[in-house]
């Protein structure tokens, strides 16, 4: 059963038609057009307008969409019923052997994972990029098979995850945010943005800001699973990114990368770091210095996110 026929619910239900579930699409407001076309199109049940209470509390599996809060009644009632319940990100990850690139952030999520999917796939690397941005996770398994996904993931999605692994997890920074959907408490949204690394084993790795107050605090290297690649303007580092003398310097495994600020499409001190970020895991993957210094300057970035409008 999937609940929320928008992006998200129709990609797990593309995902599960596909791999043999008997899938049932439900929806408390209306479907748009698109999205009906395609669960029609795959022979896909669904419902829209309401929910069929004793038909749900029949399921054996519910992806829910991640605008839905876990303290909806239906949701209680399924739990109580035994039903898992998991988010779309969690069930596309049961279905590709595909590496995962999982980047969030309470800002500069979005840049950072665009930037990301730009250095790997002008590396010469098979990547495809979903979750918040495009098509969902989900539907870019079905149509979109690659070796590399990255995915931006916000807490929402993370609240339903069990197994989902990414093998490079990146956290910009935590900020308050959505506090309504975490009881009002910054505790219980900085543990959802945390559970990106929570199945990551000694060969995965975290890449996270390290000027960040609430990350520097909460994530201690050497007493986490994954290997730790901390960023940071503030700091110079032996392991990591920072910035000495308007110097990029990214140290990953004895290998030393450098790049000069002036040189980023990118303009502001938070591009700064989510370029320092994108480029660490583009490091970590092997791409060559060259094409990362060239990626890097020629990223158009994201639409209407600090763009110039005149130069004087």
């Amino acid at each position: 059963m999937v609940l929320g026929g928008g992006e998200s619910g129709t990609g797990a239900a593309v995902l599960g038609k596909k791999e043999g579930y008997e899938v049932f699409v439900s929806d408390q407001g209306p479907i748009k057009e698109a999205y009906k076309n395609v669960l029609i199109q795959t022979g896909i049940d669904w419902e829209e307008g309401g929910h069929t209470t004793d038909r749900l509390l029949e399921a054996d599996l519910c992806v829910k969409s991640p605008g839905i809060p876990d303290s909806a009644p239906l949701l209680v009632a399924m739990r109580e019923a035994g039903i898992p319940i998991i988010s779309e990100i969690e069930f596309g990850s049961w279905f590709t052997t595909a590496t995962l690139i999982a980047i969030t952030g309470s800002n500069g999520k979005t840049t950072t994972a665009l930037l990301t999917y730009h250095l790997l796939k002008e590396g010469g690397l098979d990547v495809g990029l979903g979750g918040n941005i495009g098509d969902s996770f989900a539907l870019k398994v079905v149509r979109e098979p690659h070796k590399y996904y990255v995915l931006e993931v916000s807490s929402f999605q993370l609240d339903g995850i069990r197994r989902f692994h990414p093998h490079i997890a990146v956290i910009t920074n935590i900020t308050p945010d959505h506090l309504d959907r975490y009881q009002n408490t910054m505790e219980l949204y900085i543990r959802a943005k945390l559970r990106i690394f929570e199945n990551q084993t000694q060969e995965d790795h975290l890449i996270y800001d390290l000027d960040d107050p609430v990350l520097s605090r909460w994530i201690t290297p050497g007493e986490i699973r994954p290997q730790t690649w901390p960023f940071s303007l503030e700091q110079s580092l032996s392991k990591g990114a920072c910035v000495e003398k308007s110097e990029i310097k990214i140290r990953t495994d004895n290998n030393l990368f450098e790049m000069n600020t002036d040189s980023l499409a990118l303009e502001g001190l938070h591009n700064v770091k989510n370029t320092m970020a994108a480029a660490t895991v583009a490091r970590l993957l092997g791409i060559r210095k060259e094409s990362i210094r060239q990626s890097v300057a020629n990223f158009q970035g994201v639409p209407h996110r600090l763009e110039k409008v005149l130069n004087t």
